[in-house]
């Protein structure tokens, strides 16, 4: 498994966002237009209610735990990257940061009411298994976000290319962890594209899902229920 092949064992991941973390909220700024704090917002509007227990796995340096945490939620921010974590802990007091697996989650059945990801499920090693983590953990009819990078079509299409084939990686050459910028378009382009990540989802016991498409069809914006 390689970076160009856009799969990593999990230690791999784990080191390789290790690595990324100091420039980590620059690159997202920089690779969205500053769109990304937006999308966030969106995601959070659509599943949390003020009071809810929320869980965001993959919380990163907790950009999107935050945002649910202004909305009113109790959050729990899970991760394995410890230095994703020491920068979230600097961004919040309240949400509890918690280390830990996306496919093992160290929570009981039915324990939140909604549950969000942000740019985080195209990296677990087993797709199907991190949903059903998630739909696990949340109560009957609890609410569950997904935003994750997908592959436009129509006019944007060219554009895209050249942007995550020739920019994203271009920024590694100058960045730490370099070699994550290789890794993330590849990984764009083998994960599902958004029906079958809808499909999965279902799969998984989710109903009602459904997904917009943000940033002129980049990023897919995922929602479903717990039954």
């Amino acid at each position: 498994m390689t970076h160009e092949s856009g799969t990593l064992a999990p230690d791999a991941v784990e080191g390789m966002f290790d690595r990324i973390a100091p420039v980590y909220d620059v690159m997202n700024r920089v690779m969205t237009v500053g769109l990304d704090q937006r999308w966030r917002r969106l995601a959070v509007s659509l599943v949390v209610w003020p009071g809810d227990r929320v869980l965001d796995v993959c919380c990163g340096t907790g950009d999107l735990a935050v945002a649910a945490e202004q909305h009113g939620g109790r959050v729990v921010g899970l991760d394995f990257s410890e230095q994703m974590l020491q920068r979230a802990r600097r961004k919040s007091g309240t949400v509890e940061w918690v280390r830990g697996d996306a496919l093992a989650l160290p929570f009981e059945e039915g324990e939140f009411d909604a549950a969000t990801v942000g740019f985080g499920v195209r990296n677990l090693e087993d797709l199907e298994a991190g949903l059903r983590e998630l739909e696990r953990v949340l109560r009957p009819g609890g609410k569950v976000a997904v935003l994750e990078i997908t592959r436009p079509s129509g006019i944007l299409r060219p554009f895209f290319r050249i942007w995550f084939d020739l920019l994203v990686p271009f920024a590694g050459k100058v960045l730490p962890g370099g070699k994550a910028y290789t890794y993330l378009p590849a990984s764009v382009r083998r994960f599902p594209g958004a029906d079958d990540l809808a499909a999965l989802m279902e799969r998984a016991g989710l109903t009602d899902v459904g997904y917009r498409r943000l940033g002129g069809g980049i990023v897919a914006l995922h929602t479903g229920t717990k039954r």
